[in-house]
């Protein structure tokens, strides 16, 4: 009798815990949401503020690295022009023969296709991309909290963000006319 009223309540006691350690499945309001950590966790509507504060600056932050790849991208792509020419030394005919040799032209010609690897490139360009990805995933982890203020402030700065520097990640490329 005993035993049967014990795995009754460890069974209950089972339920509970997993019931409060479940993710909110939808958005709540809370000024005491934590964020990252436990050690994270606003005790006061002005921590909570300071947090809101916070991720508005995360997400502008990561607006602004995503025009600064793009800004740096436009610059990598045309010193790529500027040095894409492969230059190779071609024999002239037999008419321009010179007395210590033959004559050579220079021939240039436009290269097409991948640009090469580049250390003064790739290494900046991978370095960006993974603190681009290291600021998204952290505010994908405050959104994940399911907390209202925390999304609405991440929204926020995301407008933020493209108001003031959106223009700088779209760039338009010069067209040939025809």
């Amino acid at each position: 009798m005993a035993m049967s009223s014990m795995s009754g309540m460890s069974s209950s006691t089972t339920t509970t815990q997993m019931s409060s350690s479940m993710m909110n499945m939808v958005f709540f309001e809370s000024t005491s949401t934590p964020v990252y950590s436990m050690h994270w966790t606003p005790s006061s509507t002005t921590q909570y503020a300071f947090t809101c504060i916070f991720f508005i600056l995360l997400s502008t932050i990561e607006r602004s690295l995503l025009a600064v790849r793009s800004l740096l991208e436009a610059r990598w792509r045309s010193q790529a022009l500027q040095r894409g020419y492969i230059r190779s030394a071609v024999r002239l005919d037999e008419e321009s023969k010179m007395m210590d040799g033959e004559a050579q032209s220079i021939r240039s010609a436009k290269v097409t296709g991948t640009r090469p690897w580049r250390l003064s490139v790739d290494l900046p360009r991978a370095a960006l991309c993974v603190v681009i990805v290291a600021v998204a995933y952290l505010l994908m982890l405050g959104v994940m909290t399911m907390n209202i203020g925390y999304f609405l402030s991440i929204l926020a700065g995301a407008f933020l963000g493209e108001l003031f520097v959106g223009r700088f990640a779209h760039t338009i490329e010069p067209t040939k006319e025809s």
